[in-house]
């Protein structure tokens, strides 16, 4: 009896313990794959947030961050990481597909995840900070953009310079190296990477302790990572049971999507422009409709862009008055106005973004046709007004003079004629009869102002 009650609870014990190991084909749950392909920005951040969420209510064994990105904004970069260090579900960073690469913003977020992981042909590093006009350290003066060229600023002293790209580095360098310090990555080679630069190929890497390991594929990469020890947030361990797990891609939604496009400081420029002038359009012409709805939804999107991304409001200040110039310009023209409606809106357009991040840039050559555009429809409009100036007038009491009327009936200095297919009540100093044709002098409230007309010059013949 007691050895049957043995076998009983030792078979108790191993079905409890088959039931927490479950393969991955018994489990049933896949592995999710978020996708980031590109400039990391807002839209970028919210649709990692939401992946995770989703596979923390799903319940999944692992989350797949595939990852091919030159860089982006540092507050989108620290908000994925706060994600994935605060995950519920392990996340395994992967750069991948072969030629793909995780430099700048991406070498943070692989060194956050809990194992990393690239493809063969891969590369990651140059995590240096880039502010506009930011030296790097050890090169007073000048700093290598993303393609590799030296630019040049002055605008700020070089005590200055050095203070702020000090102070940016040293932040990052902080970032980098307690994230290799938390996952037991190569810290030194990740504070060379921000300091210096640096990069490292998938195998140099490996070899580095920078990374996990090496996989050709996600299978593969699932393959390798089984059995190993994550630690979560908080402090849990979990084992990883991910061999034979079918991977499900997580493909952001409509709004993400939407999100991704219109972020895009070109995008969010043209979008803003589009909308003052719908609404400029729809004041002066009203009862139009059509530009005031698309200039309204226009400048919402492009408002609601821009304050997603680091802008100077100064800037933006000086784009609005630079329009506002210009609006003002078309309607009392005075030169002075147009030209400095210009000017500011260049120079706002100049000062918009704080940074130059991979992706994030205002393009110059936007602004020029925006401006190009604004300067040609103001030239436009004012022609057009000059133009009418100078023509006759058409409508109103201006039309009337010199008009030809009918006398209808008169008394003393006041009656009736007949002008302009309508009947009048008219004024005039001479006397004059029914039926004598006379000239509008004027007009004064509704009642005209008539005189018998000249004598024509003999050079004035008739049929």
């Amino acid at each position: 009896m007691v050895q049957a009650a043995l076998v009983a609870a030792i078979a108790a014990v191993v079905q409890f313990a088959s039931s927490t190991f479950l393969s991955a084909e018994e489990s049933g749950r896949p592995a999710l794959m978020i996708e980031v392909d590109g400039a990391i920005g807002p839209a970028t951040a919210r649709y990692v947030k939401e992946a995770l969420t989703t596979a923390g209510e799903r319940r999944v064994d692992v989350v797949v961050l595939r990852l091919n990105t030159p860089g982006g904004l540092v507050t989108s970069m620290r908000e994925i990481i706060a994600d994935v260090l605060g995950s519920s579900v392990p996340v395994i960073g992967y750069v991948a597909p072969s030629g793909a690469h995780a430099a700048s913003a991406g070498t943070y977020i692989l060194y956050a995840t809990h194992i990393a992981a690239m493809a063969p042909g891969t590369n990651l590093g140059a995590a240096t900070p880039v502010q506009i006009g930011g030296p790097l350290p050890g090169l007073p003066g000048s700093a290598p953009d993303k393609d590799g060229k030296d630019k040049k600023d002055d605008a700020q002293p070089p005590a200055l310079k050095d203070a702020m790209t000090a102070k940016a580095t040293n932040d990052a360098v902080a970032l980098i190296r307690s994230l290799a310090e938390l996952r037991g990555r190569n810290a030194d080679w990740a504070e060379k990477a921000v300091r210096e630069a640096a990069s490292l190929s998938a195998s140099g890497a490996l070899q580095a302790k920078v990374i996990d390991l090496v996989a050709r594929n996600p299978t593969e990469l699932l393959h390798l990572i089984d059995g190993r020890t994550v630690e979560l947030a908080g402090g849990d361990m979990r084992r990883l049971a991910t061999k034979g797990l079918t991977i499900e891609r997580l493909d952001p939604g409509w709004l993400i999507r939407l999100l991704s496009v219109i972020t895009n400081p070109n995008v969010a420029f043209i979008l803003l422009m589009v909308g003052i002038y719908g609404l400029i359009f729809e004041f002066s012409s009203p009862g139009a409709i059509a530009p005031g709805v698309v200039g309204t939804i226009c400048l919402l999107l492009g408002l609601y862009a821009l304050n997603m991304l680091p802008i100077n409001y100064a800037g933006l200040a000086l784009m609005l008055l630079g329009i506002a110039f210009l609006v003002v310009e078309t309607f009392n023209p005075t030169v002075v106005l147009g030209l400095g409606g210009i000017a500011a809106f260049l120079l706002g357009a100049a000062m918009l973004f704080r940074i130059e991040a991979p992706g994030y840039r205002l393009s110059w050559t936007v602004v020029i046709i925006a401006t190009a555009m604004i300067g040609s429809l103001t030239v436009v409009v004012l022609g057009s007004l000059w133009r009418a100036r100078r023509n006759q007038a058409r409508v109103g009491g201006q039309a009337m003079r010199g008009l030809p009327a009918e006398v209808l009936d008169w008394s003393g200095s006041e009656g009736h004629v007949f002008a302009h297919g309508e009947r009048w009540q008219a004024h005039g100093v001479e006397a004059l009869t029914p039926g004598e044709m006379v000239e509008v002098a004027g007009i004064k409230d509704l009642t005209l102002v008539v005189r018998r007309r000249m004598a024509r010059t003999a050079g004035e013949g008739g049929v």
